[in-house]
C-alpha cells in the first residue's frame, strides 16, 4: 500500500527506534483498551468479553502494524483479520462511530507515547513518522468502513428477503408459524392492512431525467419513512406505483394512520392515497382484497388523496355492487350520453360541492356556462342538482355509472 517499498527505513527518536514505546504490544494494548473504556463513552457499555476479546486482539494487531511501519515495513495489502473482525462487529450491532472513534483515540495515544522523548533535532523524523501513522490510520479506517458496509448490505438483503417471504405468505394465506421462526420476524396479533397508490412524480416524466431512477428514489424514500415510523415492524410489498403494507396495530395505532400517510406523502413528494382494513393474520388475504377493492373504487371516483377506511366509503361501496340496482342507477344518466361536456360538468360540479366558481375555474369556463350546463342536465335527466333529492339521485348515478361497462 505504498510506492516507497524498499526505500523505507526505520525511524528514530533521540537515537532509538521510534517504535520502542510500542514494542511491548501486550502491555500497550491493555493500556489502550483501558483508555477506550475511560475516554470513548460507548465503550463503557460494551460487554467485558467483547473488550477483552476482539477489541484487545485487534488493538494488538494494529500496534504490530504500527511498529512494523515505523521500522520501515509496508502495510499489508489486505488486513484480513481486521476486516473479518469488523464484519463481526457490524453483525453484532456495534456502532461504526464507536469503532472509528476508538481507532483515532488509539492513534492519538500511540503518538503521545512515541513523541514523549522527542527533541527539536527529531523534528524531521517525527514528521515522517506522523505521515506513516496517518497512512496506517487511513488503511485501517477504510478497511473497517468497507467491512461494515458489506456486512450492512448483506444484513439488509437478508432481512428484505425474510420480510418479502413472510409478507407473501401472509397475503397468500399460508401457514406462517414455522416460516416466521425461520425468518426471525414475529407475526403480530392484528394488522392494519393498507393498499397504497403512489402516483408518478413530475420528474419521472421529465425528458432530461431518467424516470426509472426518479421512481426508484421515490420508492426508497417511502420505504425508509415507513421503517422509521413503524420501527421496522411493517411488512411491505411495494413497487414504484404502490402496493400492500401490513402494519402491526401495536406499531402504529389505527388513529395514527392518517398522520403516517401524510408522512409517506411528504417522503414521496407526491400525494399518496391509501385504504385500510384491520385484520387478524388468518384473514389477511381477504382483508388485502377488500383494501385494494376500496382503493380501486376511490381511484375510479377520483377522490382526493388521503387515507380511507371502509366506513368512509360504505355507501359508495354498496352502490357499486353488481346487480340491477347499479344498472338502474347508472341508466339515469343515459340522456347525457350524447352530451359528454354535460356529464363532465356534472361530475366536476358535484365533486366541488356545487361551488360554481371552483367548477368554472377547474374547467376553464365561465360561471354562466356552468349554470347553463347544469340547467341542461336538469332538463334532460329530470333531476335538479340544487335540490337534495335530485342531488342524491345524480350523485348515486355517477357512482354507479363509474363501475358499469359504459363508465
Amino acid at each position: 500500500m505504498t510506492t516507497e517499498g524498499a526505500l523505507r527505513t526505520g525511524l528514530t527518536v533521540s537515537g532509538k527506534p521510534m517504535s520502542n514505546p510500542l514494542q511491548d504490544v501486550r502491555t500497550v494494548s491493555e493500556q489502550l483498551v483501558g483508555h477506550f473504556i475511560d475516554n470513548v463513552v460507548p465503550c463503557g457499555t460494551l460487554p467485558g468479553e467483547f473488550l477483552s476479546g476482539d477489541v484487545t486482539s485487534v488493538t494488538r494487531a494494529c500496534l504490530e502494524l504500527a511498529v512494523g511501519l515505523l521500522d520501515g515495513k509496508d502495510i499489508p495489502v489486505k488486513i484480513g483479520r481486521l476486516a473479518e473482525t469488523a464484519a463481526g462487529w457490524a453483525r453484532e450491532g456495534v456502532p461504526i462511530d464507536t469503532i472509528l472513534h476508538s481507532i483515532h483515540e488509539g492513534f492519538k495515544y500511540g503518538l503521545d507515547l512515541v513523541s514523549a522523548n522527542s527533541s527539536a533535532q527529531d523534528h524531521v523524523n517525527m514528521m515522517d513518522g506522523v505521515k506513516r501513522v496517518v497512512e496506517l490510520l487511513d488503511a485501517i479506517s477504510v478497511t473497517v468502513a468497507h467491512a461494515y458496509v458489506r456486512e450492512h448490505k448483506a444484513v439488509v438483503a437478508e432481512h428484505h428477503n425474510a420480510v418479502h417471504t413472510l409478507t407473501s405468505a401472509l397475503l397468500g394465506g399460508y401457514s406462517t408459524s414455522t416460516m416466521a421462526r425461520e425468518c426471525g420476524i414475529e407475526v403480530a396479533v392484528e394488522y392494519s392492512v393498507l393498499a397504497l397508490d403512489i402516483p408518478r412524480h413530475a420528474d419521472e416524466l421529465h425528458p432530461k431525467l431518467d424516470g426509472e431512477v426518479v421512481a426508484r428514489r421515490k420508492l426508497r424514500r417511502v420505504q425508509a419513512e415507513l421503517a422509521t415510523r413503524c420501527g421496522g415492524g411493517a411488512l411491505a410489498l411495494l413497487s414504484v406505483d404502490g402496493g400492500t403494507v401490513l402494519i402491526p396495530t401495536t406499531a402504529c395505532s389505527e388513529a395514527d394512520l392518517d398522520e403516517l400517510l401524510d408522512q409517506l406523502s411528504a417522503a414521496a413528494h407526491v400525494p399518496v392515497t391509501a385504504t385500510v382494513v384491520t385484520s387478524t393474520p388468518d384473514d389477511i388475504p381477504a382483508a388485502a382484497d377488500r383494501a385494494h377493492e376500496l382503493l380501486d373504487m376511490v381511484q375510479r371516483l377520483q377522490c382526493e388523496a388521503r387515507l380511507y377506511r371502509f366506513a368512509d366509503m360504505a355507501l359508495e361501496y354498496q352502490l357499486t355492487r353488481p346487480g340491477l340496482g347499479r344498472e338502474t342507477l347508472g341508466a339515469l344518466l343515459d340522456p347525457l350520453d350524447d352530451h359528454p361536456e354535460l356529464l363532465q360538468t356534472l361530475r366536476c360540479h358535484i365533486g366541488n360541492n356545487l361551488n360554481r366558481q371552483r367548477t368554472a375555474h377547474l374547467m376553464h369556463i365561465h360561471t354562466n356556462t356552468v349554470d347553463y350546463r347544469i340547467k341542461r342536465v336538469r332538463q334532460l335527466t329530470g333531476f335538479d342538482p340544487a335540490a337534495n333529492s335530485g342531488l342524491w339521485q345524480l350523485r348515486s348515478a355517477l357512482i354507479a355509472r363509474t363501475f358499469t361497462e359504459r363508465g
